[in-house]
């Protein structure tokens, strides 16, 4: 699979108490990848109920185990990766683990794309129908798929892990991916991995938008 990194993310709008719950930062920091005065600006509303309280459980694991916070921002994805392999163990020794924490983990990866790319939660129903919806540019995916993945080390299939953009913009995007560096499946699947690769694309849709002056065009969970 091809793959890669950006240079300069900006971080979230949104950070993490020491109990998890998410509340609004004063200002975004960081490189902006999207001119200031295109890039959305929209009031995010809490997440709903159940991703909320399984990025509470995230943050409370991954402080347990290292004695570091996470606080909502891309920034802490390294520690994530780590925890999802050193989660992997768990997992093999009881398969029974892994429901709860893909969900855990994918519901943190999902926040922070949301925070820094503006989005709207589907939550409702079994997790693996779950999705994020961007708003700003037309793409959706399942986060607890992605955390799903990186933590088996396989491809699931029925969890939605893949991105779905709007069909007309399929071809270009798998062509702007594939022209990314080579990585291996492994690394592919970490979540820092998928930040960025989320990021390449969001930013490609942003830049087409920008171009043909619809910037300012949202899209809402029944757009999709």
């Amino acid at each position: 699979m091809s793959n890669g990194e950006t240079n300069g993310k900006a971080n979230g709008h949104a950070t993490l108490n020491e109990d998890g719950a998410v509340h609004e930062d004063e200002a975004a920091n960081g490189e902006e990848h999207v001119p200031e005065d295109e890039a959305p600006e929209e009031e995010l509303p809490p997440p709903p109920a159940v991703i909320a309280e399984a990025i509470s459980a995230c943050v409370r694991y991954v402080h347990a185990k290292y004695g570091v916070l996470l606080d909502g921002t891309s920034d802490t994805l390294s520690l994530l990766d780590q925890y999802v392999k050193d989660a992997r163990t768990e997992i093999a020794a009881k398969p029974s683990a892994l429901d709860l924490l893909a969900l855990s983990a994918g519901a943190y990866l999902g926040e922070v794309m949301r925070n820094e790319m503006g989005g709207e939660w589907f939550a409702e129903g079994d997790t693996s129908g779950f999705k994020l919806y961007f708003s700003s540019v037309f793409l959706s995916f399942n986060p607890i798929g992605m955390a799903r993945e990186a933590l088996t080390g396989e491809e699931e299939s029925g969890w939605h892990a893949h991105l779905s953009p709007d069909p007309a913009e399929q071809d270009e995007i798998s062509a702007r991916l594939a022209a990314l560096p080579e990585v291996d499946d492994d690394e592919y699947r970490l979540p820092t991995t998928r930040f960025d690769v989320v990021s390449i694309v969001f930013e490609h849709l942003r830049g087409k938008a920008i171009a043909a002056g619809t910037a300012d065009v949202r899209f809402t969970r029944e757009d999709y």
